[in-house]
């Protein structure tokens, strides 16, 4: 099994913001496939819906410890299903790439992603596969506490709109295909 982990900060005042990427393609990803209603784990902190996505057996994930502790969930989830590090797949944002890119790593650093880093803590590994949408603006950022807190623009949200059909491809052929093929394809 996949465990594919969006990650966000809990709330609605968080929704639809920058930070809550993972949680907003993990919602789009949901409808490809055959998954009931999300429902939260109080044991697992997280919000969880297991099915099929593509022929393959799958569960998402979106952590309900806030985007900064999110490893707290992953490892509770990883131990309850018992699961390979490298069958962990993390949706979430990433300042370094324009708005809407996509790009997948594995057994690559944070970045300064207070998340990413937790997930790495908490595991003790960077062998989980790390599913990279970019947020970067064009104009500077004065603030990047608040600005990853700020919700979309218009013209941002159209480019990630493009960016979830490239993200459901990515999907689709990282479970049908080799994932070093896949990183090869979506990374140009």
């Amino acid at each position: 099994m996949i465990l594919i982990v969006g990650l966000g900060n809990p709330g609605k005042k968080f929704f639809q913001t920058r930070h809550n990427i993972g949680f907003l393609f993990l919602d789009y990803l949901k409808k490809f496939g055959s998954f009931p209603s999300w429902r939260k784990s109080e044991k697992l902190e997280a919000k969880i819906s297991k099915g099929k996505l593509f022929k393959k057996d799958v569960l998402l994930a979106k952590p309900q410890t806030f985007i900064n502790n999110s490893g707290e969930a992953i490892l509770k989830i990883k131990k309850f299903y018992k699961l390979l590090d490298e069958n962990i797949w993390v949706v979430h944002d990433d300042i370094g790439l324009e708005v809407g890119r996509i790009k997948i790593s594995k057994e690559k650093g944070a970045g300064g992603h207070k998340g990413v880093q937790s997930i790495i803590n908490s595991l003790e590994t960077k062998n989980f596969v790390r599913f990279r949408i970019g947020i970067r603006p064009r104009k500077k950022i004065k603030n990047l506490k608040n600005f990853v807190l700020e919700k979309f623009t218009k013209e941002e949200r159209r480019a990630l709109n493009r960016a979830k059909r490239k993200f459901i491809l990515a999907i689709e052929l990282a479970l049908k295909e080799n994932l070093e093929k896949v990183m090869t394809e979506i990374n140009k």
